[in-house]
Formats: structure tokens, C-alpha cells, sequence
């Protein structure tokens, strides 16, 4: 089966990594981390959520990979970057990224990102992430995500009062 351009830049990115997954593409939206616990059959918590941040003073994008039910505690990133963040427009995620919001993957972007990966992922053998389109995802551990990543694994759950 042939994959979607954006979805076969994503297995060409795990490939050159020296990774051996497989991207799954869906007939179902995989956009949000519920509708992909859905069409994948696991827990929301196992899917790994990428959403990029944009720095106030030096524009610079933030990636951070999220547990799928986890709200992302704001204050942590911003302590770890040392200024300001906030959520950009869509321009500017597809141009750090080269993906559209919805099917942004855990690597294989156009720009070098900073990454952040929440540790609540680590209670799960397997998690899932997207993978270029709103129907395509691939499983690995979060072990092989902070390798392929070199991202930071931190907490990031906002807690609630």
C-alpha cells in the first residue's frame, strides 16, 4: 500500500533514523488524541500528542510531545526555554514543521526543534504518534521516542487546583 507524501516523509525520516516502524494509515481521523485511541484501540494516555509552542522574544519553535489526556502545563516549558510561550498560527507550525496541525509527527520536520517529551508517556510500553497526516500514526516506546527525539523528558501535566 502506497502511504501519502507526508506520510511516506515521515517513514523515510524513521527509516534514516534506524528505526524499522511501520506507518498505519486510516480510514478513520487519527487529528486528536481521542479520535486515535479510537481507530487504534488503545488508552488516550498512550498516544503521543505532538504540539509546537513559538518563543515570544526569539520566535524559535518548541516541540512537545504530550501524553494524550495531558493538559500541558505552560510554566514548566517556559522555565526550561527561559521566556515566554505560545500557541502560533498554523503558518508558522507547517513552516518549522513541514506538517499541518492534526498529523505532526515526532520527527522529520523542516526545521531543528526543541523538543520536550512528557514522562507520564513512560508508564506505557507502547505509545502512539502521529505521523504526518490526520489519518496516519506509528507505535514505539518512549524509550525509542527520547532516542529519535533527543528530546527532554520532563513533567509537563498541568495539575489542577
Amino acid at each position: 500500500m502506497t502511504l501519502k507524501t507526508s506520510a511516506q516523509k515521515v517513514q523515510d525520516a524513521v527509516t534514516a533514523l534506524g528505526f524499522d516502524f511501520n506507518i498505519l494509515e486510516f480510514n478513520e481521523t487519527t487529528r486528536t488524541s481521542a479520535d486515535a485511541a479510537v481507530a487504534i484501540g488503545c488508552a488516550v494516555d498512550q498516544i503521543a500528542k505532538s504540539l509546537v509552542f513559538k518563543t515570544k522574544i526569539t520566535g524559535r519553535a518548541i516541540l512537545v510531545i504530550a501524553s494524550g489526556s495531558n493538559m500541558v502545563n505552560i510554566k514548566l516549558i517556559k522555565a526550561e526555554v527561559g521566556e515566554n510561550i505560545t500557541r502560533p498560527d498554523a503558518d508558522f507550525v507547517k513552516g518549522q514543521t513541514g506538517f499541518a496541525i492534526g498529523g505532526i509527527p515526532p520527527i522529520g520536520h523542516a526545521q531543528n526543534l526543541t523538543t520536550f517529551i512528557d514522562e507520564d508517556l513512560f508508564l506505557y510500553e507502547d505509545i502512539w504518534a502521529a505521523a504526518g497526516t490526520p489519518n496516519a500514526v506509528f507505535r514505539l516506546t518512549p524509550k525509542e521516542l527520547e532516542k529519535m527525539t533527543g528530546g527532554k523528558v520532563m513533567p509537563m501535566k498541568k495539575v489542577s487546583k
